[in-house]
């Protein structure tokens, strides 16, 4: 049965549009050591995405069951969500494995306070893992079901869902309108030349996440080919490319199951989830839109789609050697959440699966630059039981 209210949830080239209000992309990205904490790592181009229902023969029968899309990841490749393009704000639920990812509590399908169990968008940027520490997180790592190394399988006891669920709610009717007034007037004024500052206090800024203006896109690094040796020095692809992006700127033989996958941890960074600072009756009763994410192993992926999923992850000490560029967010008007006890305590995957670390050498200083202080089209999605 459909979950879900007006708007639901599209695609929209590899976005996820949910509600009216949030949009949410799955970016590749560089995997970090898992000692120490670190800067952000880049954004490496988007996964792609594509609605389950529409490879009818060939996704496994209970994919279909649970509707939602699906994306192809590697063994061990990390990744963060990107919710540059968020129009209007949205309370976004974040399940790993049906494990909050802000509370570390199991899946309710409601908001909740104590504690606070979703991010507030557009306020939150992006999510690069768990909220495991004070000020940080600790990355989003693929791996299998079965092992017991995801974040579900440490948390519950039991490996049973897998995947990524997003679920997201709205502003209620009255305070939804107060907010577009806010929007409406603060356009108005930024729009006569008045300095932003001079706006009255309360008033919501808004919008989404594009980056800091002006800041150049530095090429992204190609891939080692596939089946090339561990460790293989990446090069800069040419710098024609699309640049990696951090923050800002879809009958026949029954099918073959396919392996399940679920997300554990990697290294940890600095990274703030915000506290909410809206009251909570302010935010809707019922969910505009909830979809089901499934991570899909490369092979799998060309049984099912007939598309090649995308090269392998980069090599990160290539990355760093070229000069390309890591981040640091800080917000000064919001409050970080406080640390969830259980995913404080979840392993990194090293610890089930082994050691796998590549080469890893600190960006310089000058590498690290600093971000913040800062009806739709897409074809629908279909929801299901989960």
């Amino acid at each position: 049965m459909a979950k879900g209210g007006v708007g639901g949830v599209r695609v929209e080239g590899n976005a996820l549009l949910l509600g009216e209000g949030a949009q949410v992309r799955f970016m590749r990205t560089l995997r970090l050591p898992e000692t120490g904490t670190h800067n952000l790592p880049p954004g490496l181009g988007e996964f792609p995405l594509r609605r389950v229902e529409d490879y009818p023969d060939t996704v496994p029968a209970d994919w279909l069951a649970k509707g939602g899309v699906m994306l192809p990841v590697y063994l061990r490749e990390a990744m963060w969500l990107s919710f540059g393009g968020t129009r209007e704000p949205t309370a976004l639920q974040v399940g790993v494995g049906k494990v909050c990812a802000v509370s570390g509590e199991r899946w309710t399908g409601t908001l909740g306070r104590r504690p606070q169990n979703y991010l507030v968008l557009p306020r939150q940027p992006w999510l690069d893992g768990i909220n495991s520490g004070t000020g940080t997180v600790r990355q989003f790592v693929a791996v299998p079901l079965g092992l017991g190394a995801t974040v579900e399988g440490q948390v519950t006891g039991e490996e049973t869902a897998g995947g990524v669920q997003l679920q997201a709610f709205p502003l209620g009717a009255k305070a939804l309108e107060r907010w577009r007034e806010q929007e409406r007037a603060a356009r108005t004024t930024r729009a006569r030349g008045i300095p932003y500052g001079a706006l009255p206090p309360g008033s919501h800024p808004g919008g989404g996440f594009a980056g800091a203006p002006g800041m150049p896109m530095p090429a992204p690094m190609a891939a080692p080919a596939p089946g090339g040796p561990p460790g293989a020095a990446a090069v800069p692809a040419p710098a024609s490319a699309a640049g990696p992006l951090r923050r800002g700127p879809g009958g026949g033989p029954a099918p073959q199951a396919a392996p399940a996958m679920g997300l554990g941890v990697g290294g940890s960074m600095r990274q703030e989830v915000y506290r909410d600072d809206r009251k909570a009756k302010e935010w809707a009763s019922e969910p505009a839109a909830r979809v089901f994410v499934h991570l899909v192993t490369p092979p799998a992926w060309r049984r099912i789609t007939g598309e090649e999923p995308p090269p392998s992850p980069v090599d990160r000490a290539a990355y760093t050697k070229a000069g390309l560029p890591w981040f640091d967010y800080y917000d000064e008007n919001a409050a970080d959440l406080a640390p969830s006890g259980t995913l404080g305590q979840v392993l990194p995957v090293g610890e089930w699966l082994g050691t796998d670390e590549a080469p890893w050498a600190e960006p310089a200083p000058g590498q690290v630059a600093p971000l913040g202080n800062g009806p739709r089209p897409g074809k629908p999605v279909q929801d299901g039981d989960w």
